[in-house]
């Protein structure tokens, strides 16, 4: 019989590193007291320079402080003003069974991921929080982007004289305005598309998706086709859902905009980068079709740029994803995961280092990769 190991009397522990703001703003009390149910829960407030996109600095005397923090918990949860859990970190929590960054976007850049691995501690991720608005804001675009209402609302404020409606009888905002039954494109089939996916089935549409390295059960799971790129971009409707990453920098350029057919509608809530700036400004304007652009590069967009005075553009300020709701999912989505794993199941949101190589490593043209 094997030795009992006292460790599994005790509570589980959980510990929360991060700045105030991501504590006043991301935590829900609710959640706490969800996860207080089967563990105790401790605050860490830590104030380094915190960026969504470039890796945490190593600050030896941050990572101590986190060492110790960490030193009987169970579970470790980082955002926004905590330093990197290095393995200098893990080695001193022997407890840890699982890490988790709320608000990562799925990069490992408070985490070595690896170094976790090794010490057979799971790493979870769920920067997918924003995924719903993010989804949500993309159909309002689509709607936006076929009845060409960016426009008509440029005409009401330029204080232009009103059309007559009867005299509307062709072009953009009339010729398949409608979303329904209409051909949709989705350019990365990540956590944002599935959700787009189930905000579309009212409208009955035929969602073709082009993504290399997700599985392919997900066709028969969200009734999407797998395509080629140049299939995708001949759709009525194309998204734009792949994070910025070395591979998908600059992935639609002149000859991939070309693709896009007279009469459709192109809409980016992802990142600015990974369309071609020149190439886009070119394709809009030929004036033969709609964009509707929540992201641009560079960000924020320069007051000359020429988009911000087209007709066929309607622009919003990176703001898909950035709601009240959102910022609370973050934590109440990782308690779920904590649960789960405290529970012996596996995490929804696991990061692995395969993913994390997926979204950092440059890899050829013919395979750009998708939000896992």
């Amino acid at each position: 019989m094997s030795a009992h190991d006292p460790r599994e009397d005790r509570r589980k522990q959980v510990g929360l590193a991060c700045n105030e703001d991501v504590r006043r703003v991301y935590i829900d009390p609710a959640d706490i007291a969800r996860l207080q149910a089967v563990a105790d829960f401790s605050y860490r407030a830590f104030s380094g320079v915190s960026d969504l996109l470039v890796a945490a600095a190593r600050d030896p005397d941050a990572e101590a402080e986190l060492a110790e923090f960490a030193a009987t918990l169970d579970a470790l949860v980082v955002c926004h003003g905590a330093p990197l859990v290095s393995s200098d970190v893990l080695d001193q929590a022997p407890s840890l069974s699982l890490v988790g960054e709320l608000e990562g976007d799925r990069f490992g850049l408070r985490l070595d991921v690896s170094a976790a691995q090794r010490r057979g501690v799971r790493v979870v991720d769920t920067s997918n929080g924003s995924s719903w608005p993010t989804a949500e804001w993309a159909l309002g675009l689509a709607l936006v982007g076929l009845r060409n209402a960016g426009a008509l609302f440029r005409r009401i404020i330029n204080h232009e004289p009103s059309f007559v409606l009867s005299n509307l009888r062709s072009g953009p905002g009339f010729d398949r305005a409608e979303l329904r039954h209409k051909r949709i494109g989705m350019i990365g089939f990540g956590h944002v598309a599935r959700c787009l996916v189930d905000l579309l089935r009212p409208f009955e549409v035929d969602v073709r998706a082009f993504d290399p390295f997700v599985s392919r059960e997900l066709a028969e799971a969200y009734d999407v086709g797998f395509a080629t790129l140049d299939s995708v971009l001949s759709a009525d409707v194309v998204f734009v859902l792949v994070p910025h990453t070395p591979t998908t920098e600059g992935m639609l350029g002149a000859a991939e905009l070309d693709l896009l057919r007279p009469g459709s509608v192109f809409v980016n809530v992802s990142r600015g980068k990974v369309v071609d700036t020149t190439a886009l400004i070119a394709r809009l304007e030929r004036g033969d079709v709609v964009a509707c652009l929540d992201v641009f590069d560079p960000e924020p967009m320069p007051l000359d740029s020429p988009v911000a005075d087209m007709s066929n553009v309607f622009l919003s300020p990176h703001v898909a994803g950035v709601t009240e709701e959102s910022r609370r999912r973050f934590f109440s989505l990782m308690v779920d995961d904590c649960l789960r794993h405290f529970a012996g199941i596996e995490p929804w949101f696991e990061l692995t280092p395969e993913l994390v190589r997926l979204r950092t490593s440059p890899r050829s043209r013919g395979a750009q990769s998708s939000s896992p």
